[in-house]
């Protein structure tokens, strides 16, 4: 049977031209702007690539076309990256988070969605098991 044709799915999340320090210095939150400017150094380091502001709040590192296991629908969507949210930040990781339960275990204090993981503050995780993790989802291309 020949492979079906999968159809690019247009998203509103999209990369804008918009400065990624600015609007990691309009955080309200200064454990926030702290917290997003260690993780912009950790991503740029890991993927050699400068931040890019996609839509009006996710701040990620190069772009790829990701496939959707279930559906076969794709998207053009962040290589890396994170986003600063009310409740905690986002971190999306290019890694199924199911298949790292042993490294989220040294991990510390988290919760886990679909494709995201979520901390509260980086004081709450460590870091070395989070630069393990980025550095994994960078790599497994």
């Amino acid at each position: 049977m020949p492979e079906k044709k999968s159809k690019l799915a247009v998203i509103k999340t999209k990369p804008t031209a918009e400065s990624v320090e600015a609007f990691i210095n309009n955080l309200k939150d200064p454990q926030q702007r702290k917290d997003s400017f260690t993780l912009l150094e950790l991503m740029k380091k890991a993927t050699g690539e400068l931040p890019v502001l996609w839509s009006s709040s996710v701040i990620g590192f190069g772009s790829k076309r990701y496939k959707s296991p279930t559906t076969g629908r794709e998207v053009d969507w962040l290589r890396i990256g994170f986003a600063p949210r009310k409740a905690n930040l986002s971190l999306y990781l290019m890694v199924n988070i199911k298949t790292q339960a042993a490294v989220l275990k040294k991990l510390g204090k988290h919760k886990t969605g679909v494709g995201c993981l979520y901390i509260n503050k980086l004081d709450d995780i460590d870091m070395n098991v989070l630069n393990e993790m980025v550095n994994a989802s960078v790599n497994q291309e």
